[in-house]
């Protein structure tokens, strides 16, 4: 259930990342991808710069500048979206199967 909350609300900030860029075309006539490093730098600054430094300085130096650099500058949606659909079919809730011939 946790899984599933979890992946419903990737999913929904996707959309709303989708739309955000929609709105964004619509209002400049210049299509812009909305980067997921942009949007965060948007929503919070400083959490952004703190994350960077935290992992350059204190975790794994390496990991920051071809990894997660990587995926800071992919679409906000796809970023979000992919992990939010992961969660939701991995997470679903199992149905089970009843067979061709039902005993009464």
């Amino acid at each position: 259930m946790i899984g599933r909350s979890i992946g419903a609300l990737l999913l929904f900030a996707a959309l709303g990342a989708a739309g955000y860029e929609i709105f964004m075309w619509v209002a400049s006539g210049a299509h812009e991808i909305v980067s997921a490093g942009g949007l965060w730098y948007l929503i919070h600054r400083s959490s952004l710069n703190a994350a960077q430094a935290i992992t350059q300085r204190y975790l794994f130096p390496w990991l920051w500048d071809p990894a997660i650099a990587w995926v800071l500058v992919q679409p906000a949606w796809a970023v979000l979206g992919l992990p939010g659909l992961a969660l939701a079919v991995i997470c679903r809730p199992v149905r089970r199967v009843r067979g061709i011939f039902r005993k009464h």
